[in-house]
């Protein structure tokens, strides 16, 4: 819902103009109701919504630093830009960790063969780090995607949908979610969300090159949120 909502709001916000207010800013207060009719009508718990507030902060970190490197830019105006970058934005990587939450909790999901947690946390901070250091430094993105293999290859996710229960390797939940990530990305481009420097004077596709950052992404959002888990104690997974 939480996706779908943001979508909405920036289709509607681009070919439907809400007067009196930027578009960046009407999309923000869209997120923002959105958010707390979620927490409102008990769809979201206090604790997911901590979690969320986390990846909006971590998520506005990373956005401030690329949108400085020129990686990308939020061309419209706005009244809750800082460093050029909507206040919204952060909400795009909250949606993440929120599908993530609510399919933990929908699907029953259980975890075997987690790596240990030092593990776990040294490669999303590696991972975090590389976005970062891959301007001035040697970009390590493959060796860390190399990595996956002995850090999760005994690692699987069971799921149960009607009753019924499946099984899933981590690494393949990684690489299906950030596809359809990668489609989302393309579709909120095209509305004008945000561009890519080759997307300024023209739409294109964008490159298939940002499925391996979402990928590396959706690993630290995992790694993150199956930790905050582990330390709660709630939830059924099984370490290496």
């Amino acid at each position: 819902m939480f996706a779908v909502v943001i979508f909405g709001a920036m289709a509607v916000t681009k070919y439907m103009p809400i007067p009196f207010i930027p578009r960046y800013d009407a999309i923000l207060l869209i997120c923002i109701v959105m958010q707390g009719l979620l927490l409102w009508t008990k769809q979201e718990t206090l604790d997911e919504c901590k979690v969320i507030i986390v990846f909006h902060l971590i998520g506005l970190a990373l956005e401030l630093y690329k949108v400085q490197m020129g990686s990308w830019s939020y061309p419209d105006e706005g009244w809750t830009k800082i460093g050029g970058v909507p206040l919204y934005s952060g909400f795009m990587y909250s949606s993440i960790a929120s599908y993530i939450c609510q399919a933990w909790r929908r699907f029953d999901i259980a975890v075997s063969g987690w790596p240990p947690v030092w593990m776990g946390i040294s490669l999303s901070v590696a991972i975090y780090a590389n976005f970062f250091t891959h301007h001035y430094l040697f970009d390590v993105r493959y060796f860390l995607m190399l990595a996956l293999l002995p850090v999760f290859g005994r690692s699987t996710f069971t799921y149960k949908i009607n009753g019924q229960t499946y099984r899933m390797h981590v690494i393949l939940s990684f690489l299906l979610i950030a596809f359809f990530i990668w489609i989302a990305e393309n579709i909120s481009t095209f509305m004008g969300a945000w561009a890519y420097p080759d997307q300024e004077s023209v739409w294109r596709l964008v490159h298939l090159g940002k499925l391996g950052s979402w990928f590396l992404l959706v690993i630290i959002s995992i790694i993150i949120i199956t930790e905050l888990k582990r330390f709660k104690g709630k939830e059924q997974i099984c370490v290496t």
